[in-house]
């Protein structure tokens, strides 16, 4: 992953590398505990601590997780806008169902099964980093190390830290997500809109119920639910712009306990997509439109609780050409392809709620070994990674502020 690099880069490269054991060791430690969003307390106190053994002087935010660090270069003039790197620390609730190694979730029902762990261990790297490059007078400008907590947790701790003031004073803000489809060594790069809008609905259905001898006589709640789940999806696609790349997917339904028994009470809970915005604001009135014809047929009760979760993360075009001119730097050559173009995804990222205010792109970090021909995709048990990706994530940052980022 050698090619041409610019002056500083052998000092850079080795200090990364310094850290290198350390930051897989904590990557390991955090994937063995892991905390949901806005529970992250053990996370939080480990940054803090080895920020604060660093010399930083790390501010926690006001819940009492998830943090923010600054690295201000002596004799900045206090209107420089910083320049931000977010981590997003919280896990999925779901079980680690990998068994071929020593550093599997400890938690039931707990994973780092997104590769949060390892974005926050790219952050921490990038923080120790630089520390050491503004105490030699190498950094020339202020960074700001964004520890976010939960980002699962709709509409997203992003949200907490923009009004903690986490924003206040930054000028572009870069992120990494892992890709298990892309190699370890490269990062997947697009300009406009790089994931999805994503919501949240909870579908309630009511009405009598009764014996399972005289369904006339009742609800049958069973049946609509049933109704609800196979049609409304359909029904929603045909009322939209197909343009808008708009998905309605079921993610849990509950109704009974009995056979013979039709209940008074039925549950949908799912995910609205959106690939673009338009969608994104007409979906709740559409939803609440057809959702009624359908429960008017089986007399049922309904309410729909509708929760607003992200807009999609729209790179700006210059933050995706400052990734990609350090990105080549650290790691390209005339014979390596270093980023690839990548596809917009389905998937929702709080990301988003920082780039509806200042410039600023996500990128995607390669996280598979070359030559693996499986893919240990994202949001189940078995996801794991390439741990070289955390000093890819590393250098690549670190690249950004010391030698290719513009913050205006």
């Amino acid at each position: 992953m050698d090619g041409a690099e610019h002056p500083g880069a052998d000092i850079l490269r080795a200090r990364a590398r310094a850290h290198a054991a350390e930051l897989i060791a904590f990557r390991r430690d955090l994937h063995m505990n892991p905390e949901l969003g806005r529970e992250e307390f053990r996370t939080t106190s480990l940054l803090r601590e080895r920020l604060v053994w660093a010399g930083l002087e790390p501010r926690v935010l006001p819940a009492g997780t998830g943090l923010i660090c600054d690295i201000v270069p002596e004799g900045t003039p206090a209107d420089t806008p910083l320049l931000a790197f977010r981590a997003d620390i919280d896990a999925l609730p779901i079980d680690d169902a990998k068994t071929e190694v020593a550093y599997r979730s400890t938690v039931p029902g707990r994973a780092h099964a997104c590769g949060h762990d390892v974005h926050t261990s790219v952050a921490l790297g990038t923080a120790l980093v630089l520390a050491e490059a503004a105490e030699s007078g190498r950094l020339r400008q202020p960074v700001r190390l964004v520890f976010q907590p939960a980002e699962e947790v709709m509409p997203g701790g992003a949200l907490d830290v923009i009004k903690a003031g986490g924003l206040d004073g930054v000028g572009r803000m870069f992120a990494l997500h892992c890709d298990p489809k892309v190699d370890v060594g490269r990062i997947g790069l697009r300009v406009g809109a790089i994931t999805s809008a994503c919501d949240r609905l909870v579908l309630s259905l009511d009405g009598p119920g009764g014996h399972t001898a005289r369904p006339h006589l009742t609800t049958d709640l069973v049946s609509a639910v049933a109704r609800m789940a196979a049609d409304l999806p359909g029904a929603f696609g045909r009322r939209v712009d197909p343009r808008w790349g708009v998905s309605l997917v079921w993610g849990r339904i509950a109704s009974g306990s009995a056979a013979n028994v039709i209940p008074q009470h039925a549950e949908l809970e799912g995910t609205v997509r959106c690939l673009e915005l338009a969608g994104w604001r007409e979906a709740p009135e559409l939803l609440h439109e057809l959702i009624a014809r359908i429960a008017e047929t089986y007399r049922a009760k309904w309410e729909l609780t509708y929760h607003r979760g992200v807009p999609p993360v729209v790179n700006e075009a210059e933050s995706v050409a400052q990734l990609d001119a350090a990105m080549h730097a650290r790691f390209g050559g005339p014979r390596l392809t270093v980023v690839e173009d990548t596809e917009q995804s389905l998937g929702g990222e709080d990301f988003a709620w920082y780039l509806e205010k200042i410039p600023g792109a996500l990128a995607r970090l390669g996280v598979r070994s070359p030559g693996e021909t499986g893919v240990r995709d994202l949001h189940q048990g078995t996801f794991d990674v390439d741990e070289r990706a955390i000093g890819v994530g590393v250098e690549l940052f670190c690249s950004l502020a010391l030698e290719h980022a513009r913050t205006l």
